[in-house]
Formats: C-alpha cells, structure tokens, sequence
C-alpha cells in the first residue's frame, strides 16, 4: 500500500461507528469506543536471519516515519504514547483499558492525535522475534 492508500485507510476507520461489544474482522478488531487496523504486515520470521529481520523492521520504520510526516501536515506534530508501562502491567496480571491492553503486546510505542473528538495512533511493531511486524492504527474515543 501507498502512503495514500493508509490515509485512505485511516480515514474510513476514523468515521466508523464503534460497536456496543468487542468484535474482530479479517484486518480490525472493534470494541466499545475503539478500534485498531493492520495496515500492513510482513512475512513471518520463523527461519529468517538476522539480516532480513532488520530489512524488514527499516521498511516498516520508514513507512511508519512518512505516514507520522503526511498525518502531522493534516494534524500538526503528533504525541508520542510509550506504551510500556501497559505492558508491564499486563504482564504483572494488572487491569490495562483496552485498546491498549491489545496494543501494548505488539507497539512499543505510537504516535498520535486528537481530531474532532476521538483519537488516532499509529505505530509498528512485531509481538515477538518470530512474528510479523505490523504498521497499526488505532482510533478511540477522545482521551
């Protein structure tokens, strides 16, 4: 996908009404004030080297830094949300709000807006080695 294409994206998901309970669909998952979209994923890397790993994490940086770029003409500057204190809660058995109970497993960290009452973020990351990375986004209720 292009950059415009995202935008594209972004946009539809930014309209769209949040459901009253949880539900997933093939590329979003929705819930009560939010949902979150794959943008883009890559290949699993179960078997790859090191080398590819990294080629695949600067294509995927690169792609988050030129959407950050064409969204901050839109919205100015974004904020940045490390969402590591989430995951370490998580991990510790403690209550985390969705959607960052979802987000925190996969994005270290996102940037993101406040546009006409709700919120957009967007960010890359790979649940673990092995998996995917992921160029997300996420839209909530205003926070």
């Amino acid at each position: 996908m292009t950059t415009d294409a995202y935008l594209a994206a972004i946009d539809r998901l930014r309209l769209r009404d949040f459901p009253a309970a949880r539900a997933r669909s093939a590329m979003v998952e929705s819930g009560p004030g939010f949902h979150i979209a794959g943008l883009r994923g890559s290949q699993e890397f179960w078997d790859a080297d090191l080398a590819e790993v990294a080629e695949a994490a600067e294509e995927f940086e690169a792609e988050l830094t030129a959407l950050v770029q064409a969204l901050s003409l839109r919205w100015g500057e974004p904020e940045t949300v490390d969402l590591a204190a989430h995951l370490e809660r998580s991990a510790r058995g403690l209550p985390v709000p969705p959607p960052l109970d979802t987000l925190c497993g996969y994005v270290p960290r996102m940037h993101g807006w406040r546009v006409q009452g709700r919120w957009i973020g967007v960010g890359v990351g790979q649940g673990d080695r092995e998996l995917p990375f992921q160029l997300l986004v996420a839209v909530g209720e205003g926070r």
